[in-house]
């Protein structure tokens, strides 16, 4: 099941223009310039359940957690900065998935990339390390 949800994951974010990979912390982590998902497929710490950090627009970590704590949560480390915790255990969303990764893309990516997805442009998928 793990492989399954790095395989999702990987797919969603590589999808987006300019994104690689490379891991960081020993987890898939994701970068366009800066890093923008990160993702703990065997949990992190005292979070023992699949999961992905992301960057958020300011307000969204708040509104989230505040909403549906069952799935949302403030990160260790990265919670300060507004980024958001998303489980990914239990029946996954993977449309919402989607969507929460591409507003931690918007979030950080450069202006140019954010118009080359309004665009509608391919993405430049660079090898991911191994």
């Amino acid at each position: 099941m793990d492989q399954d949800i790095e395989e999702q994951v990987r797919s969603t974010c590589l999808a987006l223009p300019g994104v690689t990979e490379r891991p960081s912390h020993g987890s898939p982590a994701f970068f366009v310039g800066k890093q923008f998902v990160m993702l703990w497929p065997q949990g992190h710490h005292h979070n023992r359940f699949s999961h992905l950090w992301c960057a958020a627009p300011p307000g969204a970590q708040e509104s989230l957690v505040g909403a549906a704590p069952d799935r949302f949560f403030r990160p260790p480390y990265v919670g300060h900065r507004g980024w958001l915790g998303l489980r990914l255990d239990g029946d996954v969303d993977w449309d919402e998935v989607a969507i929460i990764c591409e507003d931690a893309y918007r979030t950080v990516a450069p202006r140019s990339q954010v118009r080359r997805l309004d665009a509608g442009a391919p993405s430049v998928i660079s090898p991911r390390s191994t």
